[in-house]
């Protein structure tokens, strides 16, 4: 039966994870094919024809969700177009003033990053708004006109669009990019304000840069993969996800790619708040570690947190996304001795080519993965399965080099490479969550990635967690928060004005406005052939008291939009939980309203872990090096833990998609949605 089922792909910087689930909502196949980086795309074909011989046609999928890294990576590594950026006169060196903060407070030597543009490829025109929206000078567009010709001679492909004001009124904006469009259509061009109206003029010209950066890249990687995927018979409408935890169709994330650039990680979260709904999980930690790093959020009662202080490599984002942070190493983070033979684990990372030195690709330098390997944690013919065997000789290979320089041997390296690994993330997991006024000791510990179940229960031991879940497939739990992902959407509009400046009437006609924007927006994407189950808008205001620089977001029920007095209430209130004080009397800035559309999709229910391929080993005892000593680990089957009995570490518990190590101190078992609960004592 044609469109039966439902496909999530996750583009990981080391593997390309996959999930498959039915109209019933069971997942009914996971699987992981190693990443190409040279072409995402490449992977995703690879994954339809294996699930063409899994017996899942590709005609037979009806919706398609995807993540992938392929833009922040294009923004890290600086290996986007050649961008050049229009500018209101007078704005010249908006990306070289910045927004003048100490990154460190404590390092008054840090470096400037280069911007994005150059400042010989930024273009002074003639125009300018008012505060208030109205036209102070008109646009010269015969001078725009000029001004791309001369970028475009310059070798410039993609152009930025950032006049002042743009958030206000964005008609001078829209006239260049029309004229971009229609005049030079070999340039990629966007608008400011099409992407992020709101004041603060270097921020928003930083994401208008942004998006064009990486633009170029974007639209020609999502034109390969729907020719490509549709070649192969896929007949379903190309998803992207969010930052925002969200999707949208790959038409408009071509058009505005910055929006996809934390999807990997948001995909993630996404995923472990679905799983801690269906266990009933009050507060959880996500811990997410792949090939190349770990990342951590908070989940309150199913609903992750957001932020809006995101950073993407050098550059602040102000758009909203999923609040994640990264704290640590991956599975193919390479150890490495520095100057002065300390041992070091990360950041470089093997990736997926050559991979650590056990996957016999070339790779020389040892890894976390390696460091598993030797001493026993993971079983090298078993490794996804059976399919992808690891050579552990390669491993011990690569930990006796390094041990050398330090007077080790390679099993002493290996638990060496463990222990800073985890010591590194405890040094900023630790800080993190006293910033986020959150003690991790009252959460569960959620672990998901290739490695988080590897590493969860050492990290938990280290920070003081009692309490760790396994969701049933961790190693493509990104995957699943793909599949599970709402439409979502985020506008706001800048406000400026004291509580006594405005009226009621004022403030319901501002969320109204943001609403009719949101709901045409959902309209537009469910019309691509997305099917919602409900919809509806949550509001919030930035509000400060008057005076202060910074500001606070207050979450604003339907029914009290347009009334600021309540609204008001809302904020004495949860400045005084956060700050200790507050003061009723005072008159509060309104200096941003917000509001979020969200259409609901069918979720996924059953989340079975992958079905057995026949001839698993029953369980067994291996000998695993942990704490410094040799001891025998009980060896068994995800399949094969129950309910009715605990599995006490030191224990091995093997799956398709990842290996899961309980150290001595823990003990495991399965809860009634097919989760790995583990507790220490």
């Amino acid at each position: 039966m044609a469109g039966s089922f439902r496909l999530g792909v996750d583009i990981g910087g080391t593997f390309t994870d996959v999930m498959v689930a039915d109209d019933a909502g069971t997942v009914t196949a996971t699987l992981k094919t190693p990443s190409v980086p040279g072409a995402p795309e490449e992977a995703i074909f690879n994954a339809l024809e294996d699930l063409r011989r899994a017996k899942v046609p590709p005609e037979e999928i009806a919706l398609f969700v995807h993540g992938t890294t392929l833009g922040v990576n294009t923004l890290i590594e600086r290996s986007g177009a050649r961008t050049g950026l229009l500018v209101t006169r007078g704005l010249r060196d908006i990306l070289e003033i910045r927004r003048l903060r100490l990154e460190n407070t404590t390092d008054f030597y840090g470096d400037k990053p280069l911007p994005l543009v150059p400042r010989d490829l930024v273009q002074e025109i003639d125009e300018r708004m008012l505060a208030d929206g109205r036209v102070h000078r008109a646009l010269d567009l015969s001078q725009a006109r000029d001004a791309v010709r001369r970028l475009e001679a310059d070798g410039v492909t993609a152009v930025a669009v950032c006049f002042m004001h743009a958030y206000k009124n964005a008609a001078h904006e829209h006239q260049v990019r029309d004229l971009i469009r229609t005049e030079f259509p070999g340039l990629f061009a966007c608008a400011s304000a099409d992407l992020w109206p709101q004041q603060r003029e270097y921020e928003r010209c930083l994401v208008a840069v942004m998006n064009a950066y990486i633009g170029a890249r974007m639209a020609g990687y999502f034109r390969n993969l729907a020719r490509g995927a549709a070649e192969r018979g896929l007949r379903a409408q190309v998803l992207s996800t969010k930052s925002n935890g969200g999707v949208m169709t790959a038409a408009r994330a071509a058009e505005e790619p910055v929006q996809t650039l934390l999807s990997g990680p948001a995909s993630g979260v996404i995923g472990a708040a679905h799983v801690a709904r269906l266990a009933g999980a009050g507060g959880i930690v996500t811990l997410d570690m792949g090939g190349t790093s770990a990342d951590v959020a908070i989940v309150v009662d199913g609903q992750p947190a957001y932020s809006t202080e995101n950073q993407v490599g050098d550059f602040p984002v102000i758009m909203p996304a999923v609040d994640v942070s990264s704290i640590g190493a991956g599975g193919g983070s390479i150890a490495w001795l520095d100057a002065a033979g300390v041992l070091k684990v990360g950041p470089r990372s093997a990736g997926a080519d050559p991979g650590p030195a056990c996957y016999g690709r070339g790779g020389r330098w040892p890894t976390v993965t390696d460091a598993y390997v030797h001493l026993g944690i993971i079983a090298p013919d078993r490794f996804l399965g059976g399919q992808m065997p690891l050579t552990a000789s390669l491993a011990e290979q690569a930990l006796t080099e390094l041990g050398r320089g330090i007077g080790l041997s390679s099993r002493a390296v290996a638990q060496a490479i463990l222990d800073v690994t985890t010591s590194n993330m405890y040094a900023q997991f630790t800080p993190l969550m006293a910033r986020k006024g959150v003690d991790p000791r009252d959460f569960t510990l959620l672990a998901y990635g290739g490695a988080g179940p590897t590493h969860a229960f050492l990290l938990a031991r280290e920070v003081g967690i009692g309490k760790v879940l396994i969701p049933p497939s961790p190693g493509t739990l990104c995957a699943l928060g793909c599949i599970v992902a709402d439409l979502r959407n985020d506008f706001v509009h800048s406000l400026y004005r004291s509580d006594h400046q405005l009226t009621d009437a004022d403030l319901e006609a501002a969320y109204a406005a943001l609403e009719r924007r949101g709901r045409e927006w959902l309209e537009e994407e469910s019309a691509q052939g997305i099917r919602l189950t409900s919809s509806f808008v949550l509001y919030s205001a930035d509000m400060r008291y008057e005076g202060q620089a910074f500001e606070i977001e207050v979450s604003v029920p339907a029914d009290e939009r347009g009334d600021r007095a309540a609204v008001g209430r809302r904020f004495h209130a949860l400045y005084h939980s956060i700050f200790g004080v507050s003061d009723a009397k005072a008159p509060v800035t309104f200096v941003n309203l917000r509001a979020t559309v969200v259409g609901e999709t069918a979720k996924v229910t059953q989340l079975s872990a992958r079905e057995g391929r026949g001839g698993e080993p029953p369980d067994e005892t291996r000998p695993v090096f942990v704490d410094g000593a040799s001891r025998d680990a009980r060896v068994c089957q995800r399949a094969a833990v129950g309910r009715d009995r605990w599995i006490v570490g030191p224990a091995v518990i093997e799956q398709y998609d990842t290996t899961t190590f309980v150290p001595p101190g823990y003990r495991v078992r399965a809860d009634a949605a097919g989760n790995l609960v583990g507790e220490a004592g």
